[in-house]
């Protein structure tokens, strides 16, 4: 008997909608996955085209204009790796959202690229490789191998979720390129040792001013029996600082060399902090009029200061950490002849490719960072987070006043558990906290109660130590393998190309 015909009936048809719906959503997923990479690919070739109008039919040209599309890749890996520790703890602390976090990096990181960068790009671009001693032709090459190999381990550093120093990773590919071309003689080995202990005591200073601003905030605010009026009285001061540092700082990046003393850049800082506090002052009275004497009512009062202060911690970043990327670009600007003002003074086009690549990276590959910065290393309030933040901050900043490239990530991480061993600290020993939990006891009438056990303790209050080894690993490790890569990546160039 011939076949019987097949007939489509209404659960087949469903079982075969099924699979094209779904191989429709696994393709989404897919593009989905690749449309960041997409967009960068897109803003490296945008690099390439703005560099070329500033370099066409110049000799050295095609060097330029690679460097330049090496830049913009190093720069997007900055954003994706390291913004995050400007705003993660503001996230975190949930006192803004994902996206105006992203807004608020953007912005602040371009700002403080391009306003207050130069400095420690000098130190990348031609302090720690003596550039008088290296030909130009070889000094291109050197930044182009640097370039290439910081950005390709920042990148597989990223994609394994390691905690890797962008800045680690620039500087030992700039030693690995330059020891491989020239010998060790070139190399400043007094501005290495600045630079190698600055890594060493940054942490250390961000910490302990983290835990100070701590102290302050537990001592004046949250252990007073009337919280609100505490913060009320605070607050506004907290601000007036931050605003006070921040804008003594401009003055000092801005201002030519000499031209205000001491004196006058303290004075100044002093009226802005002033102006701050006046303005600071109605906006928190205003917000304290309807909150309970309560430690979650100043999560609302805080949230202003810490905004500021992840807005001011982008702003220190972009001016640290830009040099990272365009330190090596403006070498070989200059090297070829077509930047001027020295090697020390790069030009705008090359801060700008820096600047706008940073926040690119940070928009298309920052949100998950940010997550696992704010949210995943230890539990933050905005009390918490605003020291972290602050304290990164003003490290961040001074450094960069001194043209020492340190490491955001380091220093952030070092205030965190700057805040962490503080608070076990002051848990076991404050005579203030102990006597304000007898008073809240005793007006609810109830038992002292006792105190935690040290597991509890160490769970509850600490930073995970884990976190500590691994950062420790990492620093180790950057130096070391990102000099090994750029020595290598040199004579592959030096073999091909010269």
């Amino acid at each position: 008997m011939p076949p019987r015909p097949a007939v489509l009936t209404k659960r087949t048809l469903d079982k075969d909608l099924d699979k094209i719906t779904h191989a429709e959503d696994v393709a989404k997923h897919v593009l989905r996955r690749l449309v960041a990479p997409g967009l960068g690919l897109i803003f490296v070739g945008l690099v390439m085209l703005f560099a070329g109008v500033y370099v066409f039919d110049r000799p050295g040209a095609m060097l330029v204009v690679a460097a330049a599309a090496l830049a913009g890749y190093m720069a997007m890996n900055i954003g994706a790796n390291d913004v995050t520790n400007n705003v993660g703890a503001a996230v975190g602390a949930r006192a803004m959202t994902m996206g105006q976090a992203l807004v608020i990096a953007a912005i602040f990181e371009v700002l403080g690229a391009t306003v207050a960068g130069g400095e420690v790009v000098k130190t990348i671009s031609a302090n720690i490789v003596d550039a008088v001693q290296v030909p130009p032709v070889l000094l291109g090459w050197i930044m182009m191998a640097a370039l290439m190999a910081a950005a390709l381990w920042i990148n597989l550093a990223t994609w394994m979720n390691a905690p890797v120093s962008t800045t680690h990773a620039i500087v030992g590919a700039v030693i690995g390129a330059g020891i491989s071309a020239v010998g060790p003689e070139p190399v400043n080995w007094r501005v290495m040792l600045e630079i190698t202990s600055s890594w060493i005591t940054s942490p250390l200073i961000g910490g302990l001013i983290a835990a100070g601003l701590l102290y302050l905030v537990k001592t004046l605010i949250i252990y007073r029996d009337d919280k609100v009026a505490a913060a009320q009285r605070w607050v506004p001061v907290l601000v007036a600082v931050m605003a006070g540092g921040f804008m003594a700082y401009m003055v000092l990046q801005l201002s030519p060399t000499g031209k205000f003393q001491s004196f006058t850049v303290l004075l100044i800082g002093i009226g802005i902090g002033l102006v701050s506090w006046l303005a600071a002052r109605p906006l928190v009275l205003a917000q304290a009029r309807a909150l309970e004497n309560r430690n979650n009512s100043l999560r609302t009062l805080f949230r202003l200061p810490l905004i500021g202060s992840a807005a001011l911690l982008s702003f220190a970043h972009g001016a640290n950490d830009v040099s990272n990327a365009v330190g090596p670009l403006s070498a070989i600007v200059h090297s070829v002849g077509i930047g001027g003002g020295g090697i020390g003074h790069p030009p705008l086009w090359v801060m700008l490719i820096g600047a706008f690549g940073i926040s690119v990276g940070l928009l298309l590959f920052g949100p998950r960072l940010i997550r696992l910065v704010g949210e995943e290393i230890t539990k933050l309030n905005p009390m918490r987070a605003y020291c972290v933040a602050l304290s990164t901050a003003f490290t961040v900043i001074v450094a960069s006043w001194l043209g020492l490239p340190v490491s955001t990530t380091h220093i952030a991480v070092g205030s965190v558990f700057g805040v962490g061993f503080f608070r076990e600290w002051y848990t076991r020993h404050s005579k203030r906290r102990i006597a304000y939990i007898r008073r809240k006891a005793e007006s609810f009438d109830i038992d002292e109660p006792e105190e935690p056990n040290i597991h509890e303790t160490r769970r509850r209050y600490l930073v995970r130590r884990s976190h500590f080894m691994t950062i420790i690993a990492a620093w180790i490790v950057t130096v070391p393998v990102s000099a090994a890569l750029a020595a290598m990546i040199y004579w592959v160039m030096f073999a091909l190309f010269v």
